[in-house]
């Protein structure tokens, strides 16, 4: 399962779909919008998506954690949009036969999507609002 969609993301679909009877181990990644960002008070998120790039690019991610540990499924999705304060902006989860390996890929799959999916997150302050940049 890999997706972008405007609605709040089901996370135990996620979860069903990363689970396999192969695996012993399911690491799941669940992003919230936090009410703070380098000492300003968050509002909320706006998220926007060059789609058929970004899916593109999340299924490449996808595929090399595939090759570099022995991933059983995985579940990549991100949300478009305006969240509100605790919302779920991305689930990842990930089955593998053992944990240390299913920790490993899900973070791989987090951290390059920051870097590589063409998402972009705006921040709304109470005072304010800016582009943020995925590693500043």
């Amino acid at each position: 399962m890999i997706a972008i969609t405007d609605q709040p993301i089901d996370v135990d679909a996620a979860i069903a779909a990363a689970q396999s009877e192969r695996a012993g181990a399911v690491n799941v990644f669940i992003g919230t919008v936090r009410n703070h960002a380098a000492r300003r008070t968050v509002v909320r998120l706006e998220y926007e998506a060059y789609d058929k790039m970004a899916l593109k690019k999340m299924e490449e991610v996808a595929g090399e954690a595939r090759r570099r540990w022995p991933v059983e499924k995985v579940a990549v999705v991100h949300r478009k949009g305006v969240l509100q304060i605790g919302e779920v902006a991305v689930v990842i989860a990930v089955s593998t036969p053992h944990r240390r390996e299913s920790f490993e890929a899900c973070q791989y799959i987090i951290d390059t999507i920051k870097q590589v999916v063409p998402i972009w997150k705006k921040e709304v302050y109470e005072n304010g609002e800016t582009w943020v940049a995925a590693h500043p």
